[in-house]
């Protein structure tokens, strides 16, 4: 369960959990600002992860000895976890994937297999590719339409648009809960409601809110959401879907193999009950393990004191950067989270992003998975920096230094 008695929000102690920020690249003390890519992981992940390997390996669900029997009681309690993290009804909802990209196409794949000609999807303009492939792909298969809503310069969606997307034809809504380059939080619970309305689905992308936010699924009352653990402290290689049971349900498997089946002839398979239905092999054993884990640090603490400090961040670094000449912000929505991307006139992000690395501050540089946001901006990539709990005020001012520095040498 997660804990009731919270832990004083401290950066300094914080910090001191991870190890990997207290190292120096080309000399100088790193700088971690690429958290919207990947997260780094606290000693108490790393030290379950080891654990996992060095002393409990074994396969899971079908063994009769100990460690098989240990591991598999772990892997369920971290799903019991997770699941009572975003406040699911049951670990029958909760599905362990690749990660977000996984379980976008789970649904593409299974849910998609009961549309028929002319049903409709909607998804946004500032879509990660991970959330508009599937679609396409879907969409080619079934002879779907796919729907796009349309945004603001500022990085706002255009709820008026949105509205009179939607129609009897719409049978999943597919969008994003933050915008990985914007930082942009949409306004998920009003999206949801008016997509139930015409009976459509939801389906949230949520692999840049779940670190962010406190994320309540019931209260939401989304059909579908994804995330990735790496994007929330930690492992790579694993992430759930969530869904709703009765939706589950009815959707077909989307790999077959071992555990997701109950009998196998060669004239008939039965699938096994949810969860295990859609989770085909062997599965990343540690990784689900250790998202449990991840999720259980973070739990430690009052997300709303994680919400205000990176808000803190954002704001100030973005004030800071503002006062440059030909500095462009991209994405300027009044309701963001700790992102920041921006462009220089005359100054490529790459390179930038190359003298940025050099004083040991990491940042993201290119078009993030969404290039159609990109072509709408006219622009070829952004300079993106993107801030986690455990990231500093004085590290910004580094980081602002370091800009200023760096456009000086490249205009």
């Amino acid at each position: 369960m997660e804990s009731t008695a919270k832990r004083k929000f401290s950066v300094r102690e914080i910090r001191e959990d991870f190890p990997a920020l207290r190292q120096l690249i080309y000399g100088k003390n790193l700088i971690y600002f690429d958290n919207g890519a990947t997260s780094q992981k606290p000693q108490f992940v790393l030290d379950a992860i080891n654990r996992y390997y060095s002393k409990d390996n074994a396969n899971i669900h079908r063994g009769v000895h100990y460690l098989s029997q240990k591991s598999t009681s772990d892997y369920e309690d971290a799903r019991k976890f997770i699941a009572n993290y975003i406040n699911a009804n049951s670990t029958n909802e909760i599905i362990f994937t690749k990660g977000t990209t996984d379980g976008i196409n789970l649904v593409a794949s299974s849910f998609g297999e009961l549309l028929k000609e002319g049903d409709e999807i909607i998804i946004s303009a500032m879509e990660h590719h991970s959330n508009i492939v599937p679609w396409q792909m879907l969409c080619e298969r079934k002879k779907c339409v796919l729907r796009v809503i349309p945004i603001t310069k500022k990085g706002d969606l255009i709820i008026e648009e949105y509205e009179k997307l939607l129609s009897s034809k719409t049978k999943l809504v597919a969008l994003t809960h933050i915008s990985n380059t914007l930082g942009t939080i949409n306004p998920i619970k009003e999206i949801i409601e008016k997509a139930h309305l015409v009976g459509a689905k939801v389906l949230i992308d949520g692999a840049q809110s779940i670190q962010h936010k406190k994320i309540d699924v019931k209260d939401l009352n989304c059909d579908f959401f994804v995330f990735s653990s790496h994007k929330v402290f930690g492992p790579t290689g694993i992430g759930v879907l969530y869904g709703k049971e009765k939706i589950l349900e009815k959707m077909p498997p989307y790999q077959g193999g071992g555990d997701m089946i109950k009998k196998v002839t060669f004239e008939k398979t039965t699938y096994n009950e949810l969860p295990f239905k859609f989770e085909a092999g062997t599965p990343h054993i540690a990784g689900g393990i250790c998202l449990g884990k991840a999720l259980e640090y973070v739990s430690q603490f009052n997300m709303e004191d994680i919400e205000n400090h990176e808000m803190m961040l954002a704001d100030y670094a973005q004030d800071l950067l503002s006062t440059f000449e030909d500095m462009n912000i991209i994405g300027e929505s009044k309701k963001k989270t700790s992102v920041v991307s921006f462009v220089v006139d005359g100054v490529h992000p790459f390179d930038l992003g190359t003298l940025l690395d050099k004083q040991g501050i990491a940042v993201r540089t290119g078009h993030h998975c969404t290039q159609p946001l990109m072509d709408f901006y006219k622009i070829p990539g952004t300079v993106r920096a993107s801030f986690a709990f455990y990231n500093t005020k004085e590290e910004i001012d580094v980081f602002i230094a370091a800009v200023e520095k760096g456009i000086s040498m490249l205009k």
